[in-house]
């Protein structure tokens, strides 16, 4: 069957490889590599007969990869830390290809080869860095979003280089032939931005209007691979149009859906190009070179998360993000195999080097989960030395952080909390890992802690073992979750009251034994609704009570608010007692009178409890008090009696 058959062999390792890859509780690319390295020919038993009509199809994978790494594009995402990715992760693989190539010429490569491993260690792991996030709660720190953001840098970064580094090689190579290929990738750019933006969504729509989802994804496979064929066809690299075409289709209305749609055919196709990387490591280098690979591990990952460190240093981040960043991206990533079989393909890179590269790629990768889970436990001895700077903080005072308020965020709606608090006189501080919200908390003097408060030692620093009550104003349910949990590690009696921004939100906390779950916007509805149903005669208890009710409903704790509805309905025009201000207007006949001579309740049956005159309230006033123009008055009765009181306070004219 030919072809038929080694893509059977290499489907069905690949599924084997990726089960005991996620049993192992491994990233599942690691399982195909090793399933390539077993059906490959350098292994022996059941071998594909022919590794170049995989590794063909494999070229399919690496353009479907960066098609949906262009669909995944958006400058948003880096907002939050644009400075330490725009600016920090060029940095850090300039200084990263500078170290390898140092570590290749001691190694013995020439200058080319010695550059081509700067170049690939220089990149570290996205798929890798997310599984050990998400395993370990740490998703949605500051220190993740760092990561993620110099990763997506990274990730971009890969295209110029598939450009560049082929062409080290050819002869004659000088300033000139950079420059026309520079020109070339412009032109290319300018022409997909100019007609592409219109005409790649248009083609979209047309298909889309045919309702038929096969005929969908198709047409999104077909963009993808299209373009890339078109850059090809001008001497540019064929995964580069491909990248090109998803960060095009990104900015359309029709990005998320075709990003969902191509990734299981990227996903099948990104198995090939995983498995095809296999086969061409021979397991005898390893044990030929184990001592070479070790060196390569332990050296270009030291290096590595060296030049991390620095980096993110060098950016202002302090406290864990340095540490944190270090060993979450210490490792080669699996990006380095797309520019490593570019250089294989091309002849640049010799197959002695590929398969060093491989070899410690697979070792770093594994060992990033047990690298990464150690950040918390070294950073607690690291604060627990002596040289350690602590964290920074701003109008705390050690001695009054007992049965306090801590405030994680301070964001618009922790800033005015902590603005509350702060004129009450009462304790509190709020933790803010935000340079420039801090600098404003510190403006306003208020107390604070700068850090983030995902992690246990920021929450230290903040007291929060000796707090009365946490309050989570983060709209992330991750970062919410997080910081519960190192919260109930250090207080289990510790109250904790959270934000959600919607009912989803509000399930996905349930489980965390919170105090109250907050929703802004639903608060803004039950306000409004409040307002209106009390300028509506509705009384205030009634309407207590039934927004209470919708609130439990959306904590699933009860469903009788709808059915409530019915009994505030049958109530509210006979028996309802509610507080309702009127003014009293210049032709009032009670202007001058007293409030015993006007008789009021024994006339309507309403009993004036206040009055307001230039912005000062008087509760219960006398019976001697005499009613002037503009006097505010709070009267309580139900809508009979309080329209009784006034019409007496404004008599219809005749």
């Amino acid at each position: 069957m030919g072809i038929a058959t080694d893509l059977i062999i290499v489907v069905v390792a690949a599924l084997v490889g990726g089960l005991v890859a996620h049993r192992l509780r491994q990233p599942v690319i690691l399982g195909y590599i090793l399933a390539g390295i077993a059906v490959g020919p350098h292994t022996g038993g059941i071998t594909v007969s022919s590794t170049t009509d995989i590794e063909h199809l494999a070229e399919i994978g690496v353009a479907l990869l960066l098609f949906g790494l262009g669909l995944e594009f958006s400058l948003k995402k880096l907002a939050p830390v644009r400075k330490v990715a725009l600016l920090g992760a060029p940095l850090q693989m300039l200084l990263t290809i500078g170290f390898g190539f140092g570590f290749g010429r001691l190694l013995g490569f020439d200058s080319l080869s010695s550059l081509w491993l700067g170049a690939l260690v220089s990149l570290s792991s996205t798929m890798v860095l997310l599984k050990a996030l998400m395993s370990q709660g740490w998703l949605g720190t500051l220190s993740s979003r760092v990561m993620l953001g110099m990763l997506i840098v990274q990730d971009l970064a890969v295209v110029p280089l598939m450009i560049t580094l082929p062409k080290l090689d050819e002869p004659g190579f000088g300033l000139s032939s950079l420059g026309i290929a520079a020109l070339k990738a412009a032109a290319f750019l300018g022409a997909m931005f100019l007609l592409g933006t219109r005409l790649l969504p248009a083609i979209l729509k047309w298909v889309a209007r045919a309702g038929s989802k096969e005929l969908f994804v198709l047409a999104v496979t077909t963009v993808g691979l299209g373009v890339g064929y078109a850059t090809h066809a001008v001497g540019l690299s064929f995964a580069f149009g491909a990248f090109i075409a998803g960060m095009v289709l990104s900015e359309s209305d029709y990005g998320h859906q075709a990003l969902s749609d191509i990734v299981p055919v990227r996903d099948l196709f990104g198995l090939l190009f995983f498995a095809s990387v296999g086969m061409l490591l021979d397991p005898r280098y390893l044990l030929e070179h184990a001592r070479l690979v070790a060196t390569g591990v332990v050296v270009l990952s030291l290096g590595k998360a060296g030049i991390f460190a620095g980096v993110t240093r060098l950016f202002g981040y302090g406290n864990v993000v340095p540490l944190a960043t270090a060993l979450g991206l210490f490792q080669v990533g699996e990006f380095a195999f797309v520019l490593a079989r570019v250089g294989v393909d091309d002849g640049s890179l010799s197959h002695d080097l590929y398969s060093f590269v491989l070899t410690v790629a697979i070792v770093t990768m594994a060992l990033t989960p047990v690298m990464s889970g150690m950040t918390e436990r070294i950073y607690a001895r690291r604060r627990k030395s002596p040289g350690f700077q602590p964290l920074q903080n701003i109008n705390v005072a050690s001695d009054t952080l007992k049965d306090h308020v801590v405030i994680a965020g301070g964001g618009r709606h922790g800033r005015r909390i902590g603005e509350v608090l702060h004129h009450l006189g009462r304790p509190y501080v709020v933790v803010e890992h935000d340079q420039r919200r801090f600098q404003g908390l510190k403006d306003q003097g208020l107390a604070a802690v700068f850090g983030d408060a995902t992690q246990e030692s920021v929450l230290e620093a903040a007291h929060a073992h000796d707090a009365k009550l946490l309050l989570v104003t983060t709209p992330d349910t991750q970062v919410t979750s997080a910081i519960v949990r190192q919260a109930r590690g250090l207080s289990s009696r510790l109250e904790i009251v959270a934000r959600a921004d919607d009912a989803k939100d509000v399930q996905e906390l349930a489980g965390l034994e919170l105090a109250e779950v907050v929703q802004p916007e639903l608060e803004a509805a039950l306000e409004m609704m409040r307002q209106g149903l009390v300028r509506t005669g509705v009384a205030p208890e009634q309407i207590h009570e039934y927004a209470d009710r919708v609130r439990r409903a959306q904590r699933g704790e009860s469903a009788s608010y709808v059915a409530y509805l019915g009994e505030l309905a049958s109530t509210t025009s006979t028996t309802s007692v509610a507080l309702r201000w009127m003014e009293v207007p210049p032709e009032s006949p009670l202007v001058g009178t007293t409030l015993a001579s006007a008789d009021i309740r024994a006339r309507t049956g309403a009993s004036v409890v206040a009055v307001r005159r230039s912005g000062d309230v008087m509760l219960n006033p006398e019976a001697s008090f005499e009613l002037s123009v503009g006097d505010d008055v709070g009267v309580v009765g139900t809508p009979a009696q309080q329209g009784a009181f006034a019409a007496l306070l404004a008599p219809p004219a005749e």
